[in-house]
């Protein structure tokens, strides 16, 4: 199937700075209303449905924690739903469909798969404004606007910190990816980006594992790679150290590891520690969230780019309150067809050159933070 990503060619880091403002200033108008096409009143409540991947994630629950806090403050009637499983779109689905059957104004969305592309269409039909936080569905255009991180960007940061540290010497990568039987953006994008910041050419742009098997990277002071192989996580603990022990077994001598997201990381780790090579191994990841702020100030995680779910659900539910109640609705950032939420490497082993935060500085804004 194709895929929704996101290309070197259009970024912009000026891009990085998100257009916050635009939200925040939607404006509000007194309305009458009934159906959930139609506008509000500025004191009614407004019906709002947000559907995560899996609540086993703390990223997806910093999604919840924010949108909960906010709904409060903006008379929103919020309905949680949630994915059994990260793949899980059978459960998505329902609830959509129980949205629309609510009347809710909006749905925020972290897409399982294009399986949910349909109920996604039948809701905006239905009138109902649909933001994707997190992950673009494939096409973008399936929903009305995508909040959500750089994932291409974060993955460039870790690269680029990689191929520094490395200082010229081979790198042995095992690439711990997020799936091998679905292609989803965020997946794609954060292992091309990671590729491309080392400075490797990822190949066929539109699915993981095209890159040449082994060549040259060009980031940092250069020198040979050797890609051992791309592993499926499903993004957690079990799954990465799983995957890790099967890429040992092909190769020994690995001495980076890519991860799709911390617990996959963690779990990476306990398989390294468990062969006796952990401290010989960059592992490096994205998400950012208080335990993987925590692994890099332990040394467990040389890097991790930090992203913002909590900003993410609280703009996103914002966003479609006001537009219930008449408001403008938000634009894409400027070279971008989503709208970028931020990101920022963290790293108590900064490089020159290369923006960073310290792991204290990520403590205070890592999910679940005060």
């Amino acid at each position: 199937m194709k895929q929704f990503t996101i290309f070197a060619a259009r970024r912009s880091r000026a891009a990085a700075v998100t257009a916050l403002a635009a939200v925040a200033v939607l404006g509000l108008s007194a309305c009458s209303s009934t159906s959930g096409g139609s506008t509000v009143g500025k004191n009614d409540t407004v019906g709002v449905s947000l559907i995560v991947k899996t609540t086993t994630n703390p990223y997806f629950v910093s999604m919840e924690q924010a949108a909960q806090a906010d709904a409060k403050k903006a008379n929103v009637k919020l309905t949680l739903a949630a994915g059994k499983k990260d793949g899980d779109t059978d459960t998505q689905i329902q609830a959509i469909e129980n949205a629309i059957s609510r009347g809710d104004k909006g749905i925020l969305i972290t897409p399982n798969g294009p399986a949910v592309n349909n109920e996604i269409n039948k809701a905006r039909k239905a009138g109902l404004y649909v933001i994707a936080l997190d992950t673009a569905p494939d096409p973008a255009n399936t929903v009305d606007i995508t909040f959500a991180t750089d994932n291409y960007a974060a993955g460039q940061s870790i690269g680029k910190w990689t191929a520094a540290q490395l200082g010229g010497k081979k790198a042995v990568i095992a690439m711990l990816d997020l799936f091998s039987d679905q292609i989803v953006s965020v997946d794609v994008n954060r292992d091309h980006g990671f590729l491309n910041g080392m400075g490797i050419d990822v190949g066929d742009k539109s699915k993981n594992g095209a890159e040449p098997q082994s060549g040259n990277y060009t980031g940092g002071k250069g020198g040979q790679y050797e890609i051992v192989g791309h592993q499926p996580t499903q993004g957690a603990e079990d799954g990465g150290r799983s995957a890790m022990e099967t890429l040992l077994s092909k190769n020994p001598n690995i001495n980076v590891v890519y991860t799709i997201n911390e617990p996959a990381a963690y779990g990476a780790y306990q398989a390294l520690k468990a062969a006796g090579k952990q401290g010989s191994v960059l592992i490096v990841s994205i998400d950012g969230g208080c335990a993987g702020v925590g692994y890099v100030k332990q040394g467990i995680i040389g890097a991790t780019a930090q992203q913002y779910p909590s900003k993410m659900a609280s703009l996103g539910m914002e966003a479609i309150a006001a537009i219930a109640r008449g408001g403008s609705k938000p634009a894409v950032s400027s070279g971008l067809d989503f709208y970028n939420t931020g990101s920022q490497l963290v790293t108590d082993t900064p490089v020159s050159g290369l923006d960073s935060i310290t792991t204290d500085q990520a403590a205070t804004t890592c999910w679940g933070s005060k």
